[in-house]
């Protein structure tokens, strides 16, 4: 018995409080729309008015300062009188349900739009050109306040706050098709010489560290949308640039490349994928405008691979969880 009692004292003190959070929220709101009115409209009301649903706002508030069953009840009266009273004599201003919905998802969609166009947006890896640093299936935040800020829909900065450093990894307009975004790691700035002996980095005639982590890579690239996954071996080191650490894979079967001497352009940037095997970047097409920089890679918030069928446990199998919230750098 005195454990029956003690639950039902927990789940009337829950109810108490429950019922209690939404009399305030509602007394609260009704009491902010009725001072709205009366001044946004005060030439439209009577003085007499006016004060009538003045004061059942003002019991309203008074009510509020309870905390009994007693007082819970007379808040609940104090909010229906000054809901009837408004609905006497203040519903030419009063706004609809809808109305109030279609505001506040206005104002929330004008807020997601602000954050889109000028701190952070969402981007899908589509690629495999990343790898290991990001996978297909990724979707991470991209700050697009860390270099500054830029109007919309355009290539000029209201703000500018720097240049990429070398490892930041960073978003981009494709410079030979803008309506396109790119994903690269910034390799070499404006002024370096940038060059490549049989696969090994050299900037400004140093070779970039880079140690070999001793065990296998093996991974799947399916972003080519054809077929099945393609299945890869490669090797995995870690890349030192600058102090910036970094992981990145070659495959031992492609035969060892160079890439010649290049000076980079001022305002302009180098840019690799971490899959420098698997990866069209600065040393096919070119380097990156820094006008066409959107933003930083920050976090991978989402992550999901292919389901192998499609029932909800194939699709569930497919979710990375280990990657979710995992800082990209």
């Amino acid at each position: 018995m005195p454990s029956t009692v003690a639950e039902g004292g927990i789940l009337s003190w829950w109810r108490d409080r429950s019922a209690w959070k939404r009399a305030r929220l509602e007394g609260r709101h009704l009491v902010k729309e009725a001072r709205r009115i009366l001044k946004k409209k005060s030439y439209r009301i009577p003085e007499a008015t006016a004060a009538l649903v003045s004061a059942h706002a003002d019991a309203v508030d008074e009510a509020l300062r309870g905390h009994t069953p007693e007082d819970l009840e007379r808040v609940r009266k104090a909010i229906g009188a000054l809901d009837d009273s408004m609905d006497e004599h203040l519903r030419f201003a009063r706004k609809s349900t809808v109305r109030e919905y279609s505001e506040s998802i206005g104002v929330a969609v004008a807020i997601a739009l602000l954050l889109r166009a000028f701190v952070v947006e969402a981007f899908q890896i589509p690629s495999g050109s990343m790898i290991p640093t990001l996978e297909v299936g990724d979707h991470i935040f991209v700050s697009k306040f860390a270099y500054g800020l830029t109007i919309p829909f355009t290539n000029t900065k209201l703000i500018d706050r720097g240049a990429p450093s070398r490892g930041d990894i960073i978003v981009f307009k494709y410079p030979l098709d803008q309506s396109t975004d790119y994903i690269k790691r910034v390799v070499g700035l404006p002024g370096d010489v940038v060059e490549m002996r049989q696969e090994e980095l050299y900037i400004n005639g140093h070779q970039v560290p880079r140690e070999r982590v001793p065990k296998p890579y093996h991974y799947s690239d399916a972003s080519r949308g054809i077929g099945p996954p393609e299945d890869h071996e490669g090797e995995l080191w870690m890349e030192n640039l600058d102090g910036h650490k970094h992981e990145l894979i070659q495959e031992p079967i492609r035969t060892p490349r160079d890439f010649e001497r290049k000076v980079i352009p001022p305002g302009q940037v180098f840019v690799m994928g971490d899959n420098r095997d698997n990866s069209s970047d600065s040393r096919v097409w070119g380097t990156v405008d820094l006008d066409l920089i959107k933003g930083k890679a920050l976090i991978v918030w989402w992550s999901r691979g292919n389901a192998e069928g499609m029932s909800p446990l194939d699709w569930l199998k497919s979710v990375r969880w280990h990657r979710f919230f995992q800082v990209v750098q």
